[in-house]
């Protein structure tokens, strides 16, 4: 571990670090992460905006290991691997805000009325194929409950889009916990 590190309890001050370590090929992983506790937690997700608009969103539903390791996984992967986008250059990095979205425990949903839009977020399983909309999702771009989970199906899992009505396919609820950078840079 190096003597850089975040604030106590600042994931996205941690992303940040690991971030800048990744885009110059340094090891992400000497970055001290913040104290995580031990809540049980479902996975993390790191969210990069660049003005507004999205610049790279990964993550892991990997609960098994260390919520730091998970969010350091996510981070790298959301700033250099996304498909969707090239690779974060140190010069946008400054332009740059991220948000961390720790999920929780993922459990099923029951029938429609479970979900909850802008609190809960959906994975979305069916034979080998997985799709994921984190809660912000649905209010993000307005969708209504029929439209998160269609989308789900169709755009994140490569299903069909009305799969989510199949009872073969299996649809996970969660919650989040978010730590955004965007509030400081304003």
């Amino acid at each position: 571990m190096t003597d850089t590190q975040p604030s106590p309890g600042s994931w996205p001050a941690y992303a940040r670090l690991v971030i800048e370590q990744a885009i110059r090929e340094d090891d992400p992983k000497t970055i001290k992460p913040p104290p995580s506790g031990s809540q049980p937690f479902g996975g993390a997700f790191v969210t990069l905006r660049m003005f507004g608009s999205l610049r790279g969103c990964m993550g892991t539903l990997d609960a098994d290991q260390p919520l730091a390791e998970a969010v350091c996984y996510a981070a790298v992967n959301a700033a250099v691997h996304d498909p969707r986008f090239a690779p974060v250059t140190p010069a946008e990095l400054p332009d740059v805000t991220i948000e961390v979205s720790v999920l929780s425990p993922p459990w099923p949903m029951g029938n429609l009325d479970d979900l909850e839009l802008g609190k809960h977020g959906i994975i979305v399983r069916g034979g080998a194929r997985r799709g994921l909309f984190l809660p912000q999702v649905a209010t993000e771009y307005g969708f209504d409950k029929e439209t998160f989970l269609t989308r789900c199906c169709g755009e994140k899992a490569g299903l069909k889009p009305d799969a989510w009505r199949d009872p073969t396919t299996e649809v996970l609820l969660f919650t989040t916990e978010v730590y955004s950078d965007a509030a400081q840079d304003a």
